[in-house]
């Protein structure tokens, strides 16, 4: 494959999510295989409609993510500036080609003229087209007024390298604004011209986008221009798999991800097969097998249900391949407020307990808060349980009398607790789920916890031998 010039060119609109920033995946990958080149460019050219803060967020979630660009807004390159705000005069240039080309007109129709063409096709029962208004004698354009493309008109069949042969009749095709007349172009327009400009090989973007591509396809033929390779991709269903996902339906900004503690490398993986596969049963994949393994030609032409198990299931088995050291690195925030004054060490041994059960890392402190402080004693979780509750107040007092002496005769190894708790389950006849439930609740105050043995090892013989005697009198 030669080398590919790709691009992510998002509006500063607001915050980013799934669907959005898999484009941006596809793109970075396609370049990265073929070693060429990444552009993050910004198409901020409607200004009613920007959120401040939105072009930070976009870098933000891109750089979490893990997607480097080689040009873009933040960092320059060979065709800057990468900001379509800061490139008003090549529009303008253009347009004017256009005009001397009769391809491109000054519209000089009011709003309410519009309208009243728009409302004698509805009363005609006919599709409304400008074509079918074009001024006969439009005055020069001067910018004050906004530039309407010319259209020619046309049956179209083109090659998407997604869809595969698409086609459009020509009454696909009308006349578009170019230029608005407050001097910003519009991304019908724009995004053509900085695309030839940026030597961009292929544009890939979203299926809201399909039915504009006939009206590109004869602008491309108007600026005698040769078009890249384009992609549709076919949009992210909600959980339902019916409609289009939304913000309804859980899309959300992309950085929430982040401050819940998923990882970017299993947000990456999620968001990669999401519609798409390599033809293999493979679900977990690394960032550089995703590079060697993708193509466009394997993305779904359907779309691609968003399950939210799914990726906490992924997002697991990533955390579970961590090493420890990485574990803790990454875990560093997320840990309750009564960590703080525990060692690096003893966090390490709780990790080592938890990370086969951690799915992201906002649930450490439900996960880890009785290693770090004595929980309120909550009666609900012994008179609840289904094996617990069989037993009296008196047998539960002495069961769990007897496992306090046995504990204590305990170096608090994890051998040794393990020994000791199985001569327990034989000396009194319990069930497991009687006898190490009710020490587990005496010791954690918690619903859940990890191995037994170990959860008592990292807790200490102090703190496993004071929590017992304070449930105690509260049988």
């Amino acid at each position: 494959m030669k080398p590919a010039r790709t691009r992510f060119a998002p509006s500063p609109t607001g915050y980013l999510h799934v669907g959005g920033v898999r484009t941006a995946l596809f793109a970075w990958l396609l370049a990265k295989q073929s070693k060429g080149q990444f552009i993050l460019r910004l198409e901020d050219t409607d200004k009613a409609r920007e959120v401040q803060g939105s072009e930070r967020h976009i870098i933000d979630s891109l750089h979490w993510l893990g997607l480097q660009w080689d040009e873009g807004v933040d960092i320059g390159g060979p065709y800057a500036p990468y900001k379509q705000s800061e490139r008003l005069s090549i529009y303008k240039e253009w347009g004017e080609k256009l005009v001397a080309k009769g391809r491109a007109y000054a519209d000089p129709y009011t709003q309410a003229e519009v309208e009243t063409f728009r409302q004698q096709a509805k009363d005609s029962k006919q599709p409304f087209l400008f074509r079918n208004h074009r001024p006969e004698n439009p005055p020069i354009w001067d910018g004050t007024q906004p530039l309407r493309f010319k259209s020619d008109p046309k049956a179209y069949t083109w090659h998407d390298a997604v869809m595969g042969e698409l086609s459009a009749g020509e009454e696909a095709i009308d006349d578009f604004i170019l230029i608005k007349s407050d001097g910003y172009p519009t991304y019908n327009f724009c995004h053509i011209i900085d695309d030839l400009l940026m030597n961009c090989t292929h544009v890939i973007r979203s299926q809201e986008f399909v039915s504009s591509i006939p009206r590109f396809l004869n602008l491309y033929e108007a600026l005698e221009i040769e078009r890249p390779i384009l992609a549709t991709l076919p949009v992210v269903l909600g959980p339902d798999g019916k409609k289009k996902l939304s913000k309804r339906d859980g899309a959300k900004d992309i950085l929430d991800y982040a401050r819940e503690g998923y990882l970017p490398e299993a947000m990456m993986n999620f968001m990669a097969t999401l519609g798409w596969n390599d033809g293999t049963e493979q679900e977990i994949f690394s960032a550089q097998e995703l590079i060697d393994t993708f193509q466009l030609d394997r993305v779904q032409r359907g779309g691609a249900k968003f399950d939210e198990q799914r990726l906490l299931w992924m997002n697991g088995m990533h955390m579970r391949a961590l090493s420890i050291d990485d574990v803790a690195t990454r875990a560093q925030t997320f840990w309750p407020p009564e960590a703080a004054s525990y060692t690096d060490d003893y966090k390490k041994r709780i990790l080592r307990l938890v990370q086969e059960r951690l799915k992201y890392f906002a649930e450490l402190p439900a996960l880890t808060s009785f290693f770090f402080q004595d929980l309120p004693i909550n009666p609900s979780l012994w008179t609840e349980n289904k094996q617990l509750k069989k037993l009296n107040a008196g047998e539960l007092k002495n069961l769990l009398n007897l496992a306090r002496n046995t504990l204590a005769e305990c170096d608090f190894s994890v051998t040794c607790l393990t020994n000791h708790l199985n001569d327990l389950l034989e000396k009194t006849q319990q069930k497991p789920a009687v006898l190490f439930s009710l020490v587990r609740i005496a010791t954690t105050q918690a619903p859940a916890s990890p191995a037994l043995a170990e959860t008592l090892a990292v807790l200490g013989r102090e703190v496993v031998l004071r929590r017992i005697d304070a449930m105690l009198p509260t049988l």
